[in-house]
């Protein structure tokens, strides 16, 4: 994402926003996204997440400092896994299922906000460049927000999306895997950095992105 944006044909305000866009993610949306792990765990009767003080919006009780980093570079990232036991959970595997979907989800929902405040910024009968700008600011948060729950839902340990295999994976096979957790997290880091994940995850980022300006475009195009 910052490599994009740095090659492009961009202003030096625009890379000021994107940064600023960024750091607003890993301060209020990481939070967010873990806080919902931990609220949905809480929810389905595990309370781990309240002992380790994880049921907080405190961004530093979750900021991953390598995950920080990751958001500003590629736009993918992570916080530091809220611990949940599932054997609290009436059913294990949906319970987990639903825990892990809940930060993804999270993510969705702050994207779609964010769509809607950039289109407010464009209704405002207001010429000013300082509305550019702050257009530009939630229009970054929407993107990073949509490539985080995309990026989140990947199959591989330690993403969300491996705890959603527990709903469908027989528990051996499911836990050979997360046993490998530690080295799928070296390959997830390489992977970004050359670039390999680039073109899935652009192209189903861009079709919920697609879906969710649609949504947000609705009131505007029925009020104004």
């Amino acid at each position: 994402m910052l490599s994009t944006v740095l090659s492009g044909n961009f202003s030096f305000v625009s890379v000021i926003v994107y940064l600023l866009s960024s750091l607003a993610v890993i301060f209020l949306t990481l939070p967010i996204h873990e806080f919902a792990h931990g609220y949905a765990a809480t929810k389905l009767g595990d309370y781990t997440p309240r002992y380790q003080g994880r049921l907080t919006l405190n961004p530093f009780a979750h900021i991953d400092y390598i995950g920080a980093m990751c958001i500003l570079l590629f736009g993918f990232g992570w916080a530091k896994p809220v611990q949940v036991n599932a054997r609290n959970f009436k059913n294990a595997k949906v319970g987990m299922a639903i825990t892990a979907f809940a930060g993804p989800l999270a993510n969705i929902v702050l994207a779609f906000v964010s769509l809607v405040l950039a289109n407010v910024c464009q209704v405002i009968p207001i010429n000013t460049e300082i509305l550019i700008y702050i257009y530009m600011f939630f229009n970054y948060i929407a993107t990073i927000n949509i490539y985080l729950a995309v990026f989140n839902l990947i199959p591989i340990p330690p993403l969300d999306g491996s705890r959603l295999l527990s709903a469908f994976l027989p528990n051996k096979y499911y836990y050979s895997l997360m046993r490998y957790e530690r080295y799928f997290s070296i390959i997830i880091l390489a992977l970004l950095w050359i670039g390999v994940l680039d073109v899935p995850l652009g192209f189903l980022s861009n079709a919920i992105r697609s879906a969710l300006q649609f949504a947000a475009n609705l009131p505007f195009v029925l009020i104004f």
